[in-house]
């Protein structure tokens, strides 16, 4: 169970944006299917952000915010789109087999009006160089 001791000072996760995405993705975690994520440089630069380092630890929350686990990155790699291997597709949780269908899905994510106006940029696009910041993690506690 988590405890206000657990999550002080935590950063807040938020996987996609509120809605039947995120409780998907968040029950993936959950369960244990989900152990990786992807995001794109071009997020943390517009935001100011640092990447992520193995052992940083965050608050990840559902679609109402309400604090559901805590994990923890064991690992961050950042590699052009193109070179998005099958183990981290399948380790995303999301039921994807080939990095093809990986790509298809999250171009979809990525190209979406929501996420480009997240970005500020309403024709938002991504590339075979865009550049992927994947990060593989695991959850020490739970709600």
């Amino acid at each position: 169970m988590l405890s206000p001791e657990d999550i002080v000072g935590l950063p807040i996760e938020e996987y996609g944006f509120p809605g039947p995405l995120r409780d998907a993705l968040v029950g993936a975690i959950l369960d244990g299917r989900k152990t990786s994520t992807t995001s794109l440089v071009a997020q943390y630069l517009l935001d100011d952000e640092a990447l992520p380092m193995v052992g940083d630890r965050g608050v990840v929350v559902d679609s109402s915010e309400q604090p559901v686990c805590v994990t923890e990155v064991t690992e961050v790699r950042v590699v052009p789109l193109a070179a998005v291997d099958v183990a981290h597709a399948i380790d995303e949780g999301e039921g994807y087999e080939t990095v093809s269908d990986w790509r298809t899905g999250h171009e979809e994510f990525w190209h979406s009006p929501e996420f480009r106006a997240a970005m500020r940029d309403p024709n938002f696009t991504v590339s075979d160089a865009t550049e992927a910041v994947l990060v593989g993690f695991r959850v020490p506690i739970r709600g």
